[in-house]
């Protein structure tokens, strides 16, 4: 774990891909636990130490995750989540050039519960969510394409889930159409920046988090 930036009232963290953020039926000790440990253990702090959930990410993606250190901030961020205040930027990697150079989808998009996967549809269907992100092409290499993905949405595998929709599947990603895992069951996708208003000191907070450390994500290191 990484620490990108902390104060008196928020955390935040460069997640690597298989840390899961929450805890979960696997057991594994969850990045949460791993913050409060590292509070208790700078701060010599006796008994529990807080840290609340702000939002999530997949356990095979990797980047920007905010934590909590308040009661206080936890409770106007997970707000600021819902009203979409606060703005992240996602890279993903793909092994086919999308149809165009930048674009907006624009999908329904339905979970299954028992396969812990979403389908995505050009039509709203009974019991599906509308999902819209932008992307643009921002970098290539002899077979791969990086995208930067911006959400104007928020649901299950959202981004997995569209890309694979049009053909451009997320490096890794078996689970929606990817030919070939990546070394310890990671994925291609990054939440690379994340930036808000702070809900305390109301001064502007953008923290970028660096690329995993994997031959790929070298050759667009430079990019910015």
């Amino acid at each position: 774990m990484t620490v990108l930036y902390e104060d008196n009232h928020i955390i935040i963290v460069n997640k690597a891909p298989g840390e899961i953020v929450q805890g979960d039926k696997t057991g594994d000790k969850p990045l949460s636990d791993i913050v409060k440990s590292y509070l208790k253990e700078k701060y010599h702090k006796p008994g529990n130490v807080f840290c609340g959930v702000t939002h999530r990410l997949d356990r095979p993606t990797s980047g920007v995750v905010v934590f909590a250190k308040t009661s206080k901030s936890l409770t106007r961020l997970n707000d600021m989540f819902r009203n979409g205040e606060v703005v992240k930027t996602y890279w993903a990697i793909v092994k086919r050039r999308p149809p165009a150079e930048e674009g907006t989808l624009t999908h329904f998009l339905i979970k299954n519960e028992k396969t812990n996967k979403s389908a995505a549809y050009d039509t709203e269907k009974p019991h599906t969510k509308k999902a819209i992100l932008h992307y643009r092409l921002i970098g290539a290499s002899q077979n791969y394409f990086l995208l930067e993905i911006d959400l104007e949405t928020g649901r299950h595998h959202q981004i997995r889930c569209q890309l694979a929709k049009i053909g451009c599947p997320i490096k890794g990603d078996l689970k929606y159409g990817a030919e070939r895992s990546n070394p310890g069951g990671s994925i291609s996708l990054h939440a690379r920046t994340i930036s808000f208003i702070h809900p305390v000191s109301k001064e502007n907070v953008a923290v970028t988090a660096p690329l995993p450390e994997e031959t790929l994500w070298n050759c667009f290191a430079s990019l910015k």
